[in-house]
């Protein structure tokens, strides 16, 4: 799969049963649709009500940054922010093919979710760390 941003080929990374295509050129981290669903509860995160679907369905936000191709089907995805303080703008394929992460922005939107209190003590930090090791998430 060619990246959205600078066009290089990108690899597949897996981790707890996740597969996430990473450009190593510029940083970025696609996630196939559902993929990020598992990520948050794999991470024994709260609801955060955070999905494909709820991006899908959020306003387009306004943004400089030039709209991206989706690498999957070639359409131009929306953009949308997710989080808060700072708000992460993502790029979702309209078709809901899966959603694309600048370098650190999935890192940053990760520590904005509160764990569940009955999580395992560190399974943010541990997923954290993960995502720094190998996305460089946390440049």
């Amino acid at each position: 799969m060619r990246c959205p941003v600078c066009k290089n080929m990108m690899i597949v990374v897996e981790h707890n049963h996740i597969e996430l295509d990473h450009c190593v050129e510029c940083g970025g981290v696609w996630f196939d649709a559902g993929e990020l669903e598992l990520l948050i509860e794999t991470m024994q995160l709260e609801q955060s009500g955070l999905s494909l679907g709820s991006i899908l369905t959020s306003p387009e936000s306004q943004s400089k940054e030039k709209k991206r191709k989706c690498p999957i089907c070639g359409k131009k995805m929306k953009k949308a922010t997710a989080g808060h303080e700072p708000e992460v703008l993502i790029d979702a394929c309209p078709r809901g093919d899966g959603l694309w992460f600048d370098k650190g922005e999935i890192g940053q939107l990760i520590t904005q979710i509160p764990q569940k209190p009955s999580a395992k003590p560190d399974s943010q930090g541990h997923m954290i760390n993960f995502l720094g090791t190998v996305f460089k998430a946390r440049d």
